[in-house]
Order: structure tokens, then sequence, then C-alpha cells
């Protein structure tokens, strides 16, 4: 039998992820500033390599802007609606930037630039799990994970708050309050690594049967090389089989 397809309003978010595993990053389009945050746990203060943000505390050493870790829910609110490049890396005590040798300061400033390394995305001195660079124009942000196994951690997270969002809040969770709310489990996503290193689109749902419960569909694009084009052809993209569902129960 067939398989029924959904329309677009018949789900609720869209992610695009294009992985890397060899150089460590990933391309996403669909993923938020305010979402990354909140979907990992182990930022404890940014440093601006790019940006367009004027409240964030300078470094003399650097001359570059960071922001401490009491002030990033301010910054992550205040660069919601921003159009402009946003460049950054994470670090743990500002005692280690200051530790920066020139060289080392260079390659921030290239990769700031570049969005790329000269030699590797990851300073010994900084302690750095993330590099985090987003392009307004392309709708686009690129990641660079020291551990890969933190970008499981991200997409599982994701798509928890995002049923969360979804129906964590209506009088279902409400009257079922003692049933555990189904979830994403971050080692099974490992599973699928394979699709996102084509480059892959899922697709988040209410599933009608089971009651209550989501779907997360996985389309591999390797034709696609542009993840503008894949929002263009959202509708037509959804008309094709799905490669994996994912049931969350």
């Amino acid at each position: 039998m067939a398989k029924k397809h959904k329309t677009v309003d018949d789900y609720f978010y869209h992610l695009f992820i294009h992985m890397n595993d060899v150089d460590r990053f990933v391309i996403f389009s669909g993923l938020t500033l305010k979402q990354f945050i909140g979907s990992v746990d182990s930022i404890k203060n940014i440093l601006l390599l790019k940006h367009n943000y004027e409240d964030g505390l300078f470094n003399m050493h650097t001359q570059l802007d960071y922001i401490p870790n009491d002030e990033i829910k301010n910054f992550v609110k205040k660069m919601e609606d921003s159009n402009r490049d946003l460049c950054w890396v994470d670090f743990s005590d500002e005692k280690q930037i200051n530790q920066l040798t020139p060289m080392e300061q260079a390659e921030l400033l290239y990769l700031g630039h570049k969005k790329e390394p000269v030699t590797t995305p990851f300073f010994v001195k900084l302690q750095n799990r993330y590099v985090y660079c987003s392009s307004a124009d392309d709708k686009t942000t690129k990641i660079y994970f020291r551990y890969l196994e933190d970008f499981e951690m991200l997409i599982s997270t994701l798509i928890n708050n995002i049923i969360k969002e979804n129906g964590g809040n209506g009088g279902f969770w409400r009257r079922r309050s003692k049933e555990r709310i189904p979830k994403m489990d971050a080692a099974s996503l490992k599973a699928y690594r394979s699709y996102f290193k084509e480059g892959a689109l899922i697709s988040i749902y209410k599933m009608e049967k089971p009651e209550n419960h989501f779907g997360v569909e996985i389309r591999t694009l390797s034709d696609y090389d542009y993840p503008d084009e894949v929002w263009n052809d959202l509708k037509i993209i959804l008309k094709q089989d799905y490669d994996e569902l994912i049931k969350l129960t």
C-alpha cells in the first residue's frame, strides 16, 4: 500500500542538516541561535569573532568582545532579530583569552572571517567545544563540534524541546501529566549519520495513530547543494517517500 503523503501544514518543524564528519562540522538551515543555546548545556562564556552586538564586554588582550555566562540569555534575546552574520567560540574563563598568542588570535580572526579554520577550529587554551557561524544571506548555520556526539545531543534535545512546545503545554499533557512525554534518545540518532552526511531534511509532526505520539521523518537530499533550494521545493520534497521514520512514543 502506498504511503499517504502529508501536506506542509501537517508538520510543525523542518530542519536541514549536512554533516562533514571528517572536518567535524555540520551545516544547518532552520536552526536558530536560541534553539542552539537552549539545546546544549556546556557553554560557559562566548568570545565574539564576528557580530553586531553592542553590549558585550571588551577584552583588552585580543581587542575582541565577549559574553559572560550570566549575559548569554540577554545576548540571545537581542540577537533573535539580527540579520547580520554571527560567529563565536565558547570558552571557560577570561584568563584563557589573555594567554592567546598573536598567531592564535590571527587564527581566530581568520575563522570569524572565513568560517573555516587555518588548522583546527579547536583551541587548546580556550578548550572550546563549538564554533558557531551563521550566515544571514544563506540562512545557514555552520557549527564545528569538538565531539561529534554533541551533534546527536543537540538534535535530540532540540526535537524534545519542540515536542514540548507543540504538545507539552496542551490539555492532553496536563490530563496525563503522570505519563512520560515522548522523547528522542541521543544515542539512537547515531544510527542515522549516513543520511546526514549526504544532506537530509528532518520533519516533525504529531501522529494520528497512535494518538498524541510524534513522528520524525528523515529524507536524504543529496541532489541539493544549497539549503534555500530545499525551502523553495519543500512541498515537492514532502511528496517524496521518506527514508526513515522515527516514532516517538
